[in-house]
């Protein structure tokens, strides 16, 4: 009888450690900061319009809505198509810092308030650790590939339209200038 619950034991041993190796493999085979690897997002089925004084802008995007993704952002990420971007959103209106260590492409950081507003453009060089922030509190951060504000005419005050941006705005802010209604929060 003993011999029988010994060769249990060992077969459960052995399914248990299988299991755990093929969690582990799958776990691992995500891409991450720590890993070294780029992370690499869905893109959102609805594009980002950025509206400019020229006209309007539309980029496929990324949204990085979680803390680990908001960590990863662009990092390792050797390229990107010039219409392709990532939009940080963040709970609730704050300071931020961003940085580009880890990051061999150069970009730009649009900082946004929660109105859709931008309220400032920041240039990110590769690489490095300097601090890039827009030295007031914001809600979203676009990132771009560099020049790419520029190229199309995106400047502060401009205004950026997007699902994720919407749905966090608050309660009384202000209408867009197409005559939209004011953005309103679902909770």
């Amino acid at each position: 009888m003993s011999h029988r619950n010994w060769l249990t034991a060992g077969v459960l041993c052995t399914v248990a450690a299988v299991i755990f190796a093929a969690g582990a493999f799958f776990y691992f085979q995500v891409p991450s900061a720590a890993d070294g690897r780029a992370m690499i997002l869905p893109v959102d089925p609805a594009p980002l319009v950025a509206v400019t004084k020229s006209g309007e802008r539309s980029f496929s995007i990324e949204v990085a809505d979680t803390e680990a993704e908001r960590e990863a952002g662009l990092m390792f990420r050797e390229e990107m198509a010039g219409d392709h971007g990532m939009l940080f959103v963040f709970e609730q209106t704050r300071d931020v810092d961003f940085w580009m260590k880890n990051t061999p492409m150069p970009l730009d950081l649009i900082f946004v308030g929660q109105d859709g507003r931008i309220r400032a453009i920041k240039q990110g060089e590769p690489q490095s650790e300097a601090v890039i922030s827009p030295g007031e509190p914001v809600r979203f951060v676009l990132e771009l590939k560099a020049g790419t504000a520029a190229r199309e005419g995106i400047a502060d005050g401009d205004l950026l339209r997007h699902p994720a941006i919407s749905g966090a705005s608050g309660p009384g802010m202000p209408p867009s200038d197409k005559g939209d209604s004011p953005n309103v929060n679902s909770n």
